[in-house]
């Protein structure tokens, strides 16, 4: 789906909310990220900037028309559409982003910004970019920037900005692993789907239903996410939760949570029931779960992975699992996406059935969620298009040719 319009004579303030013409009566719930994107700046009625905005988002169809909350799909634009068009910016929207005849493709020839989500990325392989003359501006509508070739940006026309709204999915995110390891503990999924077939056998789900209560949690990173979900984890009374970082957390925050560092990675696998996978994709974390590190972990560990496709090697999974040597594997992250009907991790199982708690990337995508990334998009663009490129500092990735955070460039200890 394609939506274009170009209104270059349009110039009006922008005096309408953000969200008011993608939906009614839904209100923003507050929450430990939205006070980032309150108050935000107006823009003056003539902005200084005015160029092409390419948006890469998937088709809602009738859900979107259903929901008007769904802002991250080519029918609600992130609310963005009819305040672009009054600063005088022509808007392109499009799903079709695969191959060298896409729209995607096409449109990036000319654009000087896109705005793409980790939902439905637009990859922006060096070749694209190469090929993108204008393109000043590239916004992850929502958390991660792996779609987009950061070496390449930086040296792209004078060096591509590359940004994403930080911190606008922590919480979204981190009650999904929660959520993702209760159900892979308690064998939730196999259990469900007897009874909507109509069956009754407790001994079938029971032998491979445990208590999260007593076993050893890690996770493999403790940022944003990896932190709250420690958090979330302690009032289950796990026996220990660690962490694997090459920064370690304030003494005060590990007493107050009641985690423990592990420098090795292998030897934090070893000790642990569960796993959680919370560290950002790059060259160093390409495939870091493969078959050599999952035979490190615990005969019978549960693997949770929220964080990017990538970072473990499908077919290993899947063989973990299918061996039973992993109990299961659970998450919302897929490479590539969307996921193929034939890809490993939608059909693998437990010898004993279930093991297997994927569902598509949804995880940081919850209505709330899109509330706070597409009021974060708009402050990128208000910070750009008004030339004071005042973004928030978190929120930059790659900047005037050079990495900005630590996630993307300082990576020799990760």
């Amino acid at each position: 789906m394609v939506f274009l319009r170009a209104l270059s004579q349009l110039q009006r303030p922008a005096g309408s909310s953000l969200l008011s013409s993608a939906r009614a009566g839904l209100r923003r719930t507050p929450g430990p990220c939205s006070s980032p994107f309150t108050g935000l700046r107006t823009l003056t009625a003539t902005a200084n900037r005015q160029g092409k905005v390419l948006m890469v988002l998937y088709d809602g169809g009738e859900h979107a028309k259903q929901q008007p909350g769904l802002l991250g799909t080519t029918e609600n634009e992130l609310g963005l559409r009819k305040w672009l068009e009054d600063q005088g910016h022509t808007v392109v929207t499009t799903s079709d982003k695969d191959g060298p005849d896409s729209v995607f493709e096409r449109e990036l020839v000319d654009a000087e910004v896109i705005i793409t989500t980790p939902f439905h990325p637009g990859y922006l392989t060096a070749e694209r970019l190469a090929k993108a003359k204008k393109l000043k501006l590239a916004v992850t509508a929502g958390v991660g920037s792996d779609h987009v070739d950061l070496n390449a940006a930086n040296k792209t026309n004078g060096g591509i900005t590359v940004a994403e709204v930080t911190g606008c999915n922590v919480t979204s995110v981190a009650e999904q692993v929660v959520l993702t390891i209760l159900a892979l503990v308690r064998n939730f999924v196999p259990a469900h789907e007897q009874i909507v077939r109509g069956e009754w056998d407790v001994a079938a789900v029971a032998k491979n239903e445990y208590d999260l209560e007593g076993k050893v949690v890690g996770t493999v990173a403790v940022g944003r996410i990896g932190e709250r979900v420690l958090r979330r984890l302690k009032p289950f009374e796990c026996k220990e939760l660690l962490y694997y970082d090459y920064q370690p957390l304030s003494p005060e925050v590990e007493k107050e949570i009641g985690c423990r560092r592990v420098e090795n990675l292998e030897e934090m696998l070893a000790q642990c029931d569960i796993v959680t996978i919370n560290c950002p994709l790059h060259e160093k974390t390409r495939g870091l779960f493969n078959k050599d590190l999952i035979s490190k972990m615990k005969k019978g560990a549960w693997l949770v992975n929220t964080a990017r496709g990538a970072i473990v090697v499908k077919e290993d999974v899947a063989e973990a699992v299918k061996s039973g040597h992993l109990r299961g594997y659970g998450g919302d992250v897929w490479f590539p996406q969307p996921a193929p009907k034939d890809h490993p991790l939608r059909y693998v199982q437990h010898p004993w059935g279930g093991g297997n708690a994927m569902v598509p990337h949804m995880s940081g995508t919850s209505i709330d969620a899109q509330i706070r990334y597409a009021q974060g998009t708009k402050a990128i663009l208000e910070s750009y298009f008004s030339g004071r490129e005042d973004y928030r500092p978190q929120d930059l990735i790659v900047h005037k040719g050079k990495y900005v955070t630590r996630s993307y460039g300082q990576r020799d200890k990760m």
